[in-house]
């Protein structure tokens, strides 16, 4: 028998005292499935399937709509609270009198839903693997986003032939605002101790998981505080105790370079004690890189000290070595007059015999990115790629302006004629006077360590001959370019090495 009910007799039946068992007892006319579910089809192992559980029927029906049991493990969970229950609940409710489209789901509770399910993903994922940087694939995310709008159909896409395109695109960006980004290290070349990475699982920025929203990527000195440590640093007292003793080493530091003239000697054995939480918070990936530098410097202001910049290139890369800082420098002052000779030999540069020391300096520097070149092109209106890492002011320029102008946040040498000034993107760091001009590089590449900076690309193949030429701080052959290769071949050829 076929029962026809219009919406006037369904308004009838759920008004008045009754209105409860009618409408159950409606619904139930209507949707006999519910009481006695159809047998399904058998599934394939190809596609995802559906674990039920729970005592009852309804249960069943609930964990067979909130549980997605892929190919493999593991089994995730549709995300869902006491809110997002009662929203859900009010579609159901609405869908029997055909006003299901008047449910809308606030974007509060739709970005908690992004949110607590792809933190959920992750969890179940790395518990059931033990693995702590691994992340659901793409095809994980697109199965649950079906999954989503099965269980919450009021996000589903009304003009759309895919109804879960824009809950799979929401998914989608907030595990890319959560995934460790993994670059390759070409222009950005993994400079001593290995890069460790903070993954935060449940930001507060709910604008994040929206389409308009930016992932808020900012840091405070506060993190040093609680810096990363892995599961086994964790189990252990003695790991604890070390975060602890350097977090007080951080705040006797701060107390200390709020000094008018600090002990140096003491802020540096200071730095070495407290270098491990440091290099945690610094190496991390929380830090835009346009932020990076004003985040660091104002936690450790102490580098705006040249030699604290030093020391830090010095603990990175060879600790326990106090000359390295004067070794590094005699191998620079080789390496320059080698240059010299293979920017005359390819017409890059002029005899320096006829300059003065200032202007010989300055020439080295400009014709070291054509000397070591990158495919890159530096930024429009920067000229020269030697601009990325050196300016000379022209009388009529004002140093704070040209700053401002400025596209790269990498460090730079701005030069005056009588004074040198070392930048990091448009914030002035620290001053050195012009007769130590020859070692301008070796400072450049100090603050590139010490605020764990990426290379420009337009001039990535040259800071990376330097890298590994001059400080010996080796790259993975993985890492490395097709530019830096034939670069460095064609350098080991002429000094036939």
């Amino acid at each position: 028998m076929l029962l026809t009910l219009t919406r006037d007799d369904l308004k009838d039946l759920f008004s008045g005292p009754e209105h409860f068992l009618r409408r159950k007892h409606v619904w139930s006319i209507i949707h006999p499935e519910e009481d006695h579910p159809l047998p399904q089809k058998p599934e394939t192992t190809s596609s995802p399937r559906v674990v039920a559980t729970g005592p009852s029927t309804a249960d069943a029906n609930v964990g067979q709509l909130k549980i997605l049991q892929l190919p493999s493990p593991p089994e995730y969970v549709v995300y869902t609270d006491s809110e997002l229950e009662q929203c859900r609940k009010s579609y159901l409710e609405l869908a029997c009198s055909g006003r299901e489209q008047a449910c809308v789901m606030s974007k509060e509770l739709r970005c908690r839903l992004v949110r607590n399910t792809i933190t959920s993903m992750v969890s179940l994922l790395r518990a059931s693997q033990g693995q702590m940087e691994r992340y659901p694939s793409k095809t994980e995310i697109t199965a649950m986003a079906k999954k989503v709008v099965e269980y919450y159909p009021m996000l589903q896409d009304n003009d759309a032939s895919v109804k879960h395109e824009s809950i799979n695109a929401k998914l989608q960006k907030r595990l890319q605002n959560m995934k460790t980004p993994v670059k390759r290290q070409g222009p950005t070349p993994e400079r001593g101790r290995p890069k460790r990475r903070l993954t935060d699982l449940s930001p507060r920025d709910e604008e994040a998981d929206d389409e308009d929203g930016d992932r808020s990527s900012s840091s405070s000195a506060s993190t040093l505080l609680s810096p990363v440590r892995n599961s086994d640093d964790a189990s252990t007292s003695s790991d604890k105790d070390s975060w602890q003793i350097q977090a007080r080493h951080y705040k006797t530091l701060q107390e200390m370079c709020k000094k008018a003239k600090p002990n140096q000697e003491d802020v540096s054995q200071l730095l070495d004690l407290e270098f491990e939480a440091r290099r945690a918070f610094i190496d991390s990936d929380t830090m835009k890189e346009e932020n990076r530098a004003h985040l660091i410097l104002e936690a450790y202001p102490c580098f705006k000290e040249l030699h604290h910049a030093l020391g830090e290139l010095r603990r990175i890369l060879d600790p326990h070595n106090n000359k390295f800082i004067s070794q590094i420098k005699l191998r620079w002052e080789e390496f320059c007059s080698r240059v010299e000779f293979y920017g005359v030999s390819k017409k890059a540069m002029n005899p320096p015999m006829t300059m003065d020391k200032t202007e010989a300096h300055l020439a080295l520097m400009k014709a070291l990115p054509t000397l070591f070149p990158t495919p890159a092109h530096p930024p429009k209106k920067m000229g020269n790629a030697s601009e990325a890492f050196l300016h000379v002011l022209k009388p009529t320029e004002d140093r704070d302006a040209v700053l401002q102008k400025r596209s790269l946040s990498c460090p730079v040498v701005m030069f005056d004629g009588c004074k040198c000034v070392i930048a990091v993107g448009n914030l002035p760091v620290t001053i050195f006077d012009k007769e130590k001009l020859g070692e301008a590089m070796i400072y450049v590449m100090a603050y590139f360590y010490a605020l764990h900076l990426t290379y420009p690309k337009c001039v990535a193949t040259l800071l990376s001959v330097i890298q590994t030429e001059v400080l010996q701080d080796a790259i993975h052959e993985s890492d490395t370019t097709s530019s830096y290769r034939k670069a460095l071949a064609e350098w080991h050829a002429f000094i036939g090495k």
